[in-house]
């Protein structure tokens, strides 16, 4: 028998909500993780300011936009 059930790990555990199930009870199953677990921990910062060259046209893009989209509608 092959069956697909959603459930929740907690501890050493699989909690399963499914009433069905109960007839199999002591049954060898095996358990298929989806995702992954939880980093601890904070993430390293990125400077994004590395990924770039500074140029003058980066630094009125702001304008550059604005006067873009001024008369953009008939």
């Amino acid at each position: 028998m092959l069956a697909a059930v959603k459930g929740v790990i907690k501890d050493n555990m699989v909690i399963v909500e499914n009433e069905d199930l109960k007839d199999y009870n002591g049954i060898e199953v095996v358990v298929t993780l989806l995702g992954h677990p939880r980093k601890q921990g904070k993430k390293k910062e990125i400077d994004w300011d590395s990924f770039g060259i500074p140029s003058e046209r980066g630094q009125n893009v702001d304008e550059y936009m604005k006067e873009m989209r001024e008369n953009d509608r008939i």
